[in-house]
C-alpha cells in the first residue's frame, strides 16, 4: 500500500503520498480537516477547501484510489495554477455519488467537470474503492475511472471563455486553450468524508 512496484519505479513513477504524512501537500484552509492516518489521506469533510501538491506538473500520468461515503461531492484538480482560485484555474475530474444515475452529465462522476460528460457510468457504489487515472499530454486529456476511459478531450478546442466547443456554457472565465499547463494537483473538500491512497505520478 502506498508503494511502487519495481516496474513502476523503472517507468519513472514516484509517490505523492508516503502513507504516513502530508509532506509535499498544502491545505488552502483548515489543515486540521485533512489527516494522514492508516495509510490514507482522510478528508474529514465539512470545512470546504483543498489539499494540493507543493510541486507542479504539466504532462503526466497521475493515479489515485479513493473511497467516499454516500452523497459525497469531491474532485481531483490538475493543471491548477492559482491556489487562490481553483474554480477557474484548475481542471477537475469529478467525484460524486452517481452510481444510480442513468444519463451521464458534465457533473457526473468521472466527468471533466463542466466541460465533458463521462462516456459511461463507471463509478462504484458509495463505500467501495475506485481507481482514477488522469493523463495529460500537451493538449490531450484522458480520464480513466475503474479501468474504463470515460473522457478523451483536446483542451485546445476550448478557445472561448465560458463556452464549450458545442456552444453550451461552462463556468470558466478563461479559455482553456490559452491557459498555462504547469500546475498543482489538488484534492477537494466539498463537505463530505473521503479517503485517498496510492497516489503516484509519472511525468511525460
Amino acid at each position: 500500500m502506498n508503494a511502487l512496484t519495481e516496474e513502476e519505479k523503472q517507468q519513472g513513477y514516484r509517490l505523492l503520498f508516503d502513507g504516513e504524512t502530508k509532506n509535499g501537500w498544502v491545505a488552502t484552509q483548515s489543515p486540521e480537516g485533512w489527516l494522514a492516518q492508516d495509510g490514507v489521506i482522510l478528508c474529514k469533510g465539512g470545512n470546504k477547501g483543498y489539499l494540493y501538491t507543493v510541486d507542479r506538473f504539466e504532462n503526466f500520468i497521475f493515479q489515485v484510489e479513493y473511497r467516499a461515503e454516500a452523497k459525497v461531492n469531491s474532485g481531483i484538480f490538475f493543471r491548477w495554477t492559482d491556489p487562490e482560485d481553483p474554480v477557474h484555474t484548475g481542471l477537475e475530474m469529478q467525484i460524486l455519488d452517481t452510481y444510480d444515475q442513468e444519463q451521464m452529465e458534465k457533473h457526473s462522476s468521472g466527468a471533466l467537470y463542466d466541460l465533458v460528460a463521462p462516456s459511461s457510468n463507471a463509478v462504484r457504489r458509495a463505500g467501495e474503492w475506485n481507481q482514477i487515472t488522469i493523463k495529460c499530454d500537451r493538449n490531450e486529456i484522458q480520464l480513466t475511472l475503474n479501468g474504463i476511459t470515460v473522457v478523451e478531450a483536446d483542451i485546445d478546442q476550448w478557445s472561448v471563455a465560458g463556452k464549450n466547443p458545442d456552444g453550451t456554457d461552462n463556468k470558466f472565465k478563461y479559455a482553456w486553450r490559452d491557459r498555462p499547463r504547469l500546475g498543482h494537483i489538488g484534492l477537494q473538500d466539498h463537505g463530505g468524508r473521503i479517503e485517498f491512497r496510492n497516489m503516484k505520478i509519472m511525468e511525460l
